[in-house]
């Protein structure tokens, strides 16, 4: 399997280790989602003690407004991050 496949895979495997806690194991809740930013990406989203942001994002991602982030949705965040991040360090 190719590195590309592998990331590939990470990406749907931590989709489905957070999904399906609190409800469809096709979506994110606000809660499993909050619990996988915490986990997997740290510093970058899972301190955030601000509510307000959380629900801001929350609703930002969840584009057809159905109360839950599919995984369409969160490949979305990952590769909109992951531009970000590319972004930073291609500048150092």
């Amino acid at each position: 399997m190719s590195d590309l496949q592998k990331g590939m895979a990470l990406l749907i495997s931590t989709f489905h280790k957070y999904s399906g806690k609190e409800g469809d194991k096709c979506t994110l809740t606000k809660g499993e989602l909050k619990d996988l930013l915490t986990k997997e990406l740290g510093d970058a989203f899972g301190n955030c003690k601000d509510q307000t942001a959380l629900d801001n994002m929350f609703k930002k991602l969840d584009a057809n407004a159905d109360g839950v982030v599919d995984f369409q949705e969160y490949v979305t965040l990952v590769a909109c991050t992951t531009m970000l991040c590319n972004k930073s360090l291609s500048k150092k």
